[in-house]
C-alpha cells in the first residue's frame, strides 16, 4: 500500500525525491559496443538470437512490410494515429528557430544560419509493449526540423517482424528507414555504423537500462538527447479533487515499469486517504497489475503539506517528469513551476493525453534533470552556426583592440593575424 507522509514531519527530505537508477550495467553494454564495432552486421544478427530469440534474414524492414503493417492495423486505429500526428505536427511547428543577420556599422556583417542534424537515429522500445506514440513524438519533430534522413530502430517480435502499430506510425511519421535491432547492439550501430545500419550524427528515444547506458558511452561520437529514467509522475492536488481520478492518474505511470514513481502531494488528509484507499482498488482491474503494484508499493507516496503554494515548493524540489495541478484555478500557480518535464493543468487533464494527443512531446527529462533539461523538440534536431564578415576598413578600426586582448592572454599568434594586414 502507498505510503502517507506528513511533509513538516520529515527529518530528511531526501526521501521525496525520485528513486535513481541502480542497474550498473556499463561493463555488459561496453563489451555489446565494441563487438559492433567490430563485427558489424554478424554481431547484430547474433545479438538478436541471444537476447530477442530470433533468427533474422534481414535487419532492414521493406517497403512490403510497411505495407502489410498498414493494412494489418484497425482502420479506426490508425485514424487515431494519423490524428495524434497532426497534433503533435502542429504544437512542433511552433517551435521552429529562424536565423538572424545583423549590421554593425560599415562593413560588418554577423548572422546565425539553423540547419538540421543531416541523419538522425530513432531508437523505440519493444519487447512486453509496443510504443507507436514514440515513434510520432521522436520522428515528426526531426521532420520539421528538416533532416534530409531518419533512421529508426527497434526490436522486432520473435516471429522476426516488427509490431504493424510501430511501422504504420513510422509511415505516417515520415520515417526514412527502419531497421529490425534493439538494446545496446542497436545504439551502437547508429552510432558508428556496420554493412546494413548507417552511422547517424544524433541519437534520441528512451529505452531499458542497457539502451541509456549505451547511449551515454556512445556520447560524444554522436550526439544524444537525455539519459532518461523510469517515469515519475507527481500530482499536486487539492480537497476538491477526486480521489479515484487522482489514482487513475497516478497508476498510469506506475504500471509503465517497476521502478516508477508516482507521487501525490495534497493539503488534504482526507485526499490523501481517499487516493490510499482509490489506488487500491483500481489495481485489481489492471492488466499490469504486478509491474504497478511493484512500483507503488516500493517508490509512491503521498505527501501531506499545509497549503497548496508549499506543494509547489515540494513539487520543484523533485523536479518530476510529468507534473499534475489538480486544483481550483491552476493557471494561477503555473508560474510558479520552475522545475517539470510537462504541466497539466486542472482537473480533466490526465497525463496520459500528452502521452499520445494533445500534440506536446512525451519524450521528457526523468530523474530531476528538469532542473536544467528540457521536452524533446524541434531544437533537437537542428544546429546553428555563426558567420562574420569584416571589410579592410572595419577590420583596421578595431585590429589594435583586438591584438591587445590577444596579448593580454599571451597569444602572440592571434595578435599577430589581427595586424599584419596593415604593416607596411
Amino acid at each position: 500500500m502507498i505510503k502517507i507522509l506528513d511533509y513538516k514531519e520529515l527529518k530528511d527530505k531526501s526521501v521525496i525525491a525520485s528513486p535513481k537508477p541502480i542497474n550498473d550495467v556499463s561493463e555488459t553494454v561496453r563489451d555489446i559496443i565494441a563487438t559492433v564495432r567490430e563485427r558489424g552486421d554478424a554481431a547484430l544478427y547474433d545479438y538478436e538470437a541471444r537476447f530477442d530469440k530470433v533468427a533474422l534474414t534481414s535487419l532492414a524492414v521493406s517497403a512490403e512490410e510497411i505495407k502489410e503493417a498498414l493494412s494489418a492495423v484497425e482502420a479506426d486505429f490508425l485514424a487515431v494515429i494519423r490524428k495524434a500526428a497532426e497534433n503533435i505536427r502542429e504544437f512542433h511547428s511552433k517551435q521552429l528557430r529562424q536565423g538572424f543577420e545583423m549590421r554593425r556599422g560599415e562593413g560588418v556583417v554577423l548572422g546565425q544560419r539553423v540547419t538540421p542534424i543531416e541523419r538522425v537515429g530513432l531508437y523505440v522500445p519493444g519487447g512486453t509493449a509496443a510504443y507507436p506514440s514514440t515513434v510520432l513524438m521522436d520522428a515528426i519533430p526531426a521532420k520539421i526540423a528538416g533532416c534530409p534522413k531518419v533512421v529508426m530502430v527497434t526490436p522486432p517480435g520473435k516471429d522476426g517482424k516488427v509490431n504493424p502499430v510501430i511501422l504504420a506510425a513510422a509511415s505516417v511519421a515520415g520515417v526514412d528507414e527502419i531497421y529490425k535491432v534493439g538494446g545496446a547492439q542497436a545504439i551502437a550501430a547508429l552510432a558508428y555504423g556496420t554493412e546494413t545500419v548507417p552511422k547517424v550524427d544524433k541519437i534520441v528515444g528512451p529505452g531499458n537500462a542497457f539502451v541509456a547506458e549505451a547511449k551515454k558511452q556512445v556520447f560524444g561520437m554522436v550526439s544524444i538527447d537525455m539519459i532518461a529514467g523510469p517515469s515519475e509522475i507527481l500530482v499536486v492536488a487539492d480537497g476538491g479533487s477526486d480521489p479515484r481520478f487522482v489514482a487513475a492518474d497516478m497508476l498510469s505511470q506506475a504500471e509503465h515499469d517497476r521502478n516508477a514513481s508516482a507521487v501525490l502531494v495534497t493539503d488534504s488528509p482526507s485526499l490523501a486517504k481517499g487516493v490510499q484507499g482509490a489506488i487500491e482498488a483500481l489495481l485489481e482491474g489492471m492488466a499490469r497489475r504486478d509491474i504497478a503494484r511493484a512500483s507503488i508499493d516500493n517508490n509512491g507516496k503521498i505527501i501531506v503539506v499545509e497549503d497548496i503554494l508549499q506543494g509547489i515548493d515540494v513539487a520543484n524540489a523533485i523536479a518530476p517528469e510529468h507534473l499534475e495541478l489538480c486544483v481550483e484555478e491552476p493557471f494561477s500557480y503555473l508560474s510558479k513551476v520552475k522545475h517539470a518535464g510537462s504541466v497539466f493543468l486542472g482537473r480533466n487533464c490526465p497525463e496520459a493525453i500528452g502521452d499520445y494527443y494533445a500534440g506536446m512531446n512525451h519524450t521528457l527529462p526523468t530523474c530531476g534533470t528538469a532542473r536544467f533539461s528540457s521536452p524533446l523538440s524541434v531544437d533537437d534536431f537542428i544546429k546553428k552556426t555563426q558567420y562574420a564578415y569584416y571589410s579592410a576598413d572595419a577590420l583596421a578600426e578595431v585590429a589594435e583592440e583586438v591584438a591587445l586582448f590577444a596579448r593580454k592572454e599571451g597569444l602572440t599568434g592571434h595578435a599577430k593575424s589581427a595586424t599584419i594586414r596593415f604593416e607596411e
